[in-house]
């Protein structure tokens, strides 16, 4: 990741209006900012929330309340919960999210 051409500046998320994303189950919703090629989100999932496709992109993810699972093409499960984080590069693990009882996450993408 390269960071470039973003000036210093501050984000009050709370002034920044949520979009809506339908998963396969539950809905996601993300505040976003994007700072030239780099996305930063506060993204919160509803209880039972399962993504309806497999990731591929690359995100550094830092888990800010709730309970997340996350699942790799693999088979394999991890749970991140309140100061917990993971981070994966673009095309290295194909991952899709459900969140059980709901989540807060703070992702750079």
């Amino acid at each position: 990741m390269e960071m470039k051409n973003i000036p210093f500046g501050t984000t009050n998320w709370a002034e920044i209006e949520p979009t809506e994303h339908h998963g396969e189950t539950g809905t996601a919703f993300w505040r976003t900012q994007q700072f030239d090629n780099i996305r930063v989100r506060i993204v919160e999932y509803t209880p039972g929330y399962l993504a309806d496709h497999w990731c591929s992109k690359g995100h550094i993810l830092l888990c800010l309340e709730g309970e997340l699972h996350t699942e790799l093409s693999d088979g394999r499960i991890f749970v991140l919960k309140p100061g917990m984080s993971y981070q994966v590069a673009d095309d290295t693990a194909p991952h899709r999210s459900f969140a059980p009882t709901g989540a807060k996450l703070f992702i750079i993408d």
